[in-house]
């Protein structure tokens, strides 16, 4: 929806893909970087596996909707069984400067669903402000 607004309105895309909703605030292509990263980030570290590195280079609809495809297929690269009994694994972030420990079920619950919808929503913002016409149905991402 976003590239056929900006298509319809004669907006660069990039001018969408470079917007934020204040000055200090990431763009929107980096909220969906953060997202991609924050969700094959949980898979991998709750299932043991290294967490694949994806360059920040998205500038576009396609490379940032590629980059969300890509995360999904890692996702679904990881089976249910390398996943089971994480709940009490021992995770280690480094957030910035700090650094924080968690146990599985509590960095999942308290940090990486959290961080995964706060990005998500502040995306979908972002472009909503910017006159995107999308409404809960996307948000949801119902069938």
């Amino acid at each position: 929806k976003a590239q056929a607004h900006a298509e319809a309105n004669k907006i660069e895309p990039t001018v969408l893909t470079n917007c934020r909703l204040f000055p200090n605030m990431f763009p929107m292509k980096r909220q969906v970087q953060i997202a991609c990263d924050t969700a094959k980030g949980a898979v991998a570290r709750l299932a043991g596996v290294e967490v694949p590195k994806h360059e920040d280079t998205e500038e576009t609809f396609a490379e940032l909707k590629a980059r969300i495809a890509k995360t999904v297929d890692f996702i679904q690269s990881i089976k249910p069984a390398q996943v089971d009994g994480s709940e009490e694994k021992n995770i280690h972030l480094k957030l910035g400067p700090r650094e924080v420990d968690y146990k599985g079920m509590q960095y999942l619950l308290g940090h990486a669903i959290p961080n995964f919808y706060f990005h998500v929503t502040t995306a979908y913002d972002i472009l909503r402000h910017n006159g995107v016409e999308l409404a809960k149905r996307d948000y949801l991402a119902n069938p």
